[in-house]
């Protein structure tokens, strides 16, 4: 079953240095969806284990199984527009509408 268009949730404006969670969740789809997240139009990278690459000032992480996008302390350049996709490799991925969180 393709996915349904996903619910995100964006705080709408965050306080520097505190922790934030995006989380992003469909539940029509069978296979579940995996889910990515965009900021400003660009797809983030998924960060995992010890060897990873370790992105400069990267400050999240995101689980593309549970949706959910953490920053553990939050800063200005985080600021932006945000959305999540959700795709599980039948039909057509699906992105809930753009949200912009201000830091």
């Amino acid at each position: 079953v393709a996915p349904t268009t996903p619910v995100c949730e964006v705080p709408s404006s965050a306080m520097t240095g505190t922790v934030v969670e995006l989380s992003c969740k469909e539940t029509e789809g069978s296979p579940p969806s995996e889910y990515q997240w965009y900021k400003n139009g660009v797809a983030l990278v998924e960060k995992t284990g010890a060897g990873s690459v370790r992105a400069a000032n990267v400050t999240y992480t995101m689980n593309k199984k549970s949706g959910t996008l953490l920053f553990n302390t939050v800063t200005k350049n985080d600021t932006g527009e945000y959305f999540c996709e959700a795709s599980n490799g039948i039909g057509l991925p699906q992105k809930c509408s753009v949200k912009r969180m201000q830091v």
